[in-house]
């Protein structure tokens, strides 16, 4: 059934945006190509948008030919203004962009374990207004936010876990009962799996694993375009995985035991004492030290470090791949994802380097072929996918036909 004429405008118009976005500004014309529509169309759809304060003349093409014709148009960016938190055991950051999701301040701030709730959420809630104040006067429209946990699928809301600070879950409600934007909570490793889908080492896969390897441990599953996060928020949980080479099993209420205790940080750590790999933290409060320990064994094997030291760091490597191998085997055996991206801090601290490692022993593993490589956006994968979260969330509302059309 063909669509009505409102309809199929709506359609045109969306359209358009979703190029102008994309493509940056464009002429009459380059939309004219980029859509299929006809001329007339595209200058309907072109006024319409201007009418409704989504997009202005930005410029002129560089042809010899002025006027009407040469007209570039863009996206109107400051039209609405977000904000991206990635929130962490001991610090908290803050990202605000404009509509197209450039940068217009930043700001980290860190929160000690003694820091009580109420002052840590009142803490973390100035970081974000002073913030979004120094990126102009333009309202928030929407807040995303990585935090490690559960979400819940049914009410989106970060449910109350131990081992977490208390203050995650009511910075969540805080903001949401103070701020007029609309506030949305991820999973930070769902998050992650975002940005790298769009962004890094994951482009252009509709399947894939993401394996974060930061402070703790984690998955997101990405099958056939869809994140899928369980019946109860916990897909990807594989720190609670039990796996050979830990002295006991994991429990419903700690992951000690688990692939946790292999490939978290503290255990990254012991690991690369026993063959002697030192560094210096970075200045960064949530980096974990397991990620300038693999960055030191990478340099080390791949530059002109002594020959002792590089033999050192690439068993020290080759041993750490082996314990990533088995996580990543029991992913495969039962998702069969055909690429598994190793992100996070460690995990893009070990490069290329450590992802060929881990995909030449998973290999020996499993009979299913699957790629391993290295996360392209490091520690700030968390806060690119609370920002396109937040991006989506405003367009699909300042996109919609209400407010083009109205």
């Amino acid at each position: 059934m063909a669509a009505s004429p409102s309809t199929a405008r709506a359609i045109n118009d969306r359209l358009a945006l979703r190029l102008l976005q994309q493509e940056g500004p464009l002429t009459a014309g380059q939309l004219k190509t980029l859509t299929g529509l006809s001329r007339p169309t595209v200058a309907d759809l072109v006024e319409r948008l201007q009418d409704s304060g989504l997009v202005r003349v930005v410029g002129e093409t560089g042809d010899r030919r002025r006027g009407p014709n040469a007209r570039l148009y863009g996206i109107v960016a400051d039209r609405a203004h977000l904000a991206a938190l990635d929130v962490r055991t001991h610090s908290v950051s803050v990202v605000v962009a404009d509509l197209l999701g450039e940068t217009l301040a930043e700001a980290v701030l860190p929160i000690g374990s003694d820091t009580a709730t109420e002052a840590a959420v009142e803490r973390a809630v100035a970081l974000l207004e002073r913030t979004a104040g120094k990126a102009g006067p333009v309202p928030l429209h929407s807040v995303g936010i990585g935090a490690p946990g559960l979400v819940d699928p049914v009410t989106g809301e970060l449910r109350d876990t131990s081992g977490l600070p208390a203050w995650h879950r009511r910075l969540v409600a805080a903001l949401q009962e103070r701020l007029p934007a609309t506030v949305l909570v991820e999973n930070e490793t769902n998050l992650a799996a975002l940005a790298e889908q769009r962004l890094g080492a994951a482009r252009g896969q509709d399947t894939f694993v993401l394996l974060w390897l930061g402070h703790g441990v984690g998955a997101a599953v990405v099958l056939d375009g869809k994140l899928r996060r369980g019946a109860s928020g916990g897909a990807g949980e594989i720190g609670f995985l039990p796996v050979p080479g830990t002295s006991r099993l994991p429990s419903a209420i700690a992951c000690d035991g688990g692939f946790h205790t292999l490939a978290g940080s503290a255990g990254v750590a012991e690991l690369a004492g026993r063959y002697g790999i030192v560094a210096v933290p970075a200045p960064a409060p949530q980096e974990p030290p397991s990620a300038a320990l693999v960055r030191a064994a990478v340099r080390a094997v791949g530059g002109d470090a002594p020959a002792e030291e590089a033999r050192s760091a690439a068993a020290f490597l080759d041993d750490l791949a082996e314990r990533l191998a088995l996580g990543a085997a029991a992913v495969s055996a039962v998702l069969d994802p055909g690429r598994i991206v190793l992100a996070g801090e460690a995990g893009h601290a070990g490069g290329e380097a450590l992802a060929a490692r881990v995909e030449d022993r998973l290999a020996a593993m499993s009979p299913l072929r699957t790629e391993v490589r290295a996360g392209a956006l490091g520690g700030a994968a968390v806060l690119r996918g609370a920002l396109l979260t937040a991006r989506d969330a405003a367009q699909d509302e300042l996109f919609a036909p209400q407010h083009v059309n109205g």
